[in-house]
């Protein structure tokens, strides 16, 4: 069916992490998070009992870490209002359609088989796949996408977003949090970090992994729209959650924090990867690297939150979900890649094409 056929029962499904409701959930929540080959590509002989004396070791550490937001993690409930917020959008955009948004979580419940099956039931004429990843990772949205592959056998023509890293909408989200963080410092001299998930270095060199470099393509969007409006800031690129001995894209954010102090600026960090609040928000980047700036002097400390159910956000959401709607498999909402990547699914789609 083309775009501008109405009366369509249309799905969205949004990809993302997932995160443990309460206590008892942090060790099978680890446990599906270091059994998925993305995060340890090694046979599942090997990796089923690594990620069990993992999920083992970290549990206690973690449901520290999830006390301090109260005991689980509140990306289900942040996710739900997102979901919510973007079926508001795409009913009035589609109003001759019945259009529901799902939510397929990768590590737990509503887990991918879990909404398959939902959607399988809502029996579809169209399918739109939409990571809350702005920008591609084998570690992310690839695996996202294998698992529903593998579990989704309902009706309807599928497509997939496979990244946004310089949707209008979601840089405009970030310029404007950003904004707002660099009023409160007026005065004070400051940094702006943009922290993004750190991912092992040998995927993009090994594996070809286009992660790192639409971190820079959403980074320079921002950055543009910034000086466009206040003149040069000061910035630079970090990456954070850094675990294990493999060497990992960097500077962490520690080390940019630091370097920050030595330089007798503050900072501003905004979490350039994620969309909603989390563990690595609320936890890492609040209490852990706030602490950390407090005791090596990079002071204002601030810290720009997640673009969660933004209008601006919401809408960049939808003009990727209508835009998939006239594409077939898996492709950008404007710009994705602009190397060559291996792991690229759009490349590949091309390829097999």
């Amino acid at each position: 069916m083309s775009e501008a056929t109405p009366g369509r029962r249309i799905a969205v499904v949004l990809f993302n992490l997932g995160g443990p409701d309460d206590q008892a959930s942090v060790k099978p929540f680890l446990f599906n998070l270091f059994n998925d080959p993305a995060i340890i590509g090694l046979p599942g002989i090997f990796r089923t009992p690594l990620a069990k004396l993992i999920s083992n070791r970290r549990e206690t550490s973690a449901q520290a870490n999830y006390a301090l937001m109260g005991g689980g993690s509140p990306l289900l409930p942040e996710t739900r209002r997102q979901a919510e917020a973007l079926q508001a959008v795409l009913g009035a955009r589609l109003g001759g359609d019945e259009v529901k948004v799902f939510i397929a979580m990768r590590y737990w419940h509503p887990l991918t088989e879990e909404t398959a099956a939902e959607v399988a039931a809502f029996g579809p004429d169209e399918v739109v796949l939409l990571p809350l990843y702005p920008q591609f990772s084998t570690t992310t949205t690839e695996s996202s996408l294998k698992a529903w592959n593998a579990a989704y056998a309902g009706p309807g023509v599928s497509r997939a977003v496979c990244c946004y890293p310089a949707a209008t909408g979601w840089v405009e989200a970030q310029v404007q949090a950003i904004g707002e963080k660099l009023d409160e410092a007026v005065g004070q001299p400051v940094r702006v970090l943009f922290s993004a998930h750190g991912i092992p270095e040998k995927l993009v060199t090994g594996k070809g992994d286009p992660y790192q470099e639409q971190i820079e393509t959403t980074v320079a969007a921002v950055v543009v729209a910034i000086e466009a409006r206040r003149g040069p800031i000061d910035h630079a690129i970090c990456y954070q959650s850094r675990v294990g001995p493999m060497k990992w894209l960097g500077p962490s954010t520690p080390e940019a924090i630091e370097a920050a102090a030595k330089d007798g600026v503050g900072v501003v960090v905004t979490p350039i990867a994620f969309v909603s609040e989390h563990i690595e928000t609320l936890v890492e980047l609040d209490i852990e690297y706030g602490e950390l700036a407090h005791e090596k002097g990079a002071s204002p400390y601030l810290r720009a939150p997640a673009v969660g159910i933004e209008p601006l956000f919401i809408d960049a959401l939808a003009d990727a979900a209508v835009g998939a709607l006239s594409q077939a498999g898996v492709a950008p909402f404007g710009q994705g890649c602009k190397a060559d990547w291996k792991a690229c699914p759009h490349r590949k789609a091309r390829q097999a094409a």
